[in-house]
């Protein structure tokens, strides 16, 4: 298997109404990933990321620039960076800003029929 560099700063970003900015980072067609994405996504005030695993998938949302609050199941949860929320089958959950902008890594792993 070889190596894939992705300068992550040149990847596309395209505006989320309501959910800031998002570039795919990892896919299969940036780096030969069948089974997995990857996104940035960028919030700023206002803005505010749904997550939600599929039946059978998961999802991982990983905090890596700024102060935010996670919203899982009615209860909201202050986080930093470093912070992040794993969601199994059916699980969602939100994320906003508190003051300022949050750069999120939100990685989705669909389920797998053989």
């Amino acid at each position: 298997m070889t190596t894939t560099f992705i300068k992550t700063g040149e990847c596309a970003r395209i505006a989320v109404p309501g959910a800031g900015e998002a570039a795919e980072v990892l896919n299969e067609a940036l780096c030969g990933a069948k089974n997995v994405r990857g996104k940035l996504h960028w919030l700023s005030a206002g803005d505010r990321l749904q997550a939600q695993a599929p039946a059978g998938g998961h999802e991982l949302v990983y905090l890596m620039e700024g102060d935010g609050v996670i919203s899982l199941n009615g209860k909201d949860y202050d986080v930093k960076r470093g912070a992040g929320v794993y969601l199994g089958p059916n699980e969602a959950a939100s994320i906003r800003p508190v003051d300022g902008a949050l750069k999120l890594f939100h990685l989705s792993v669909p389920e797998v029929r053989d």
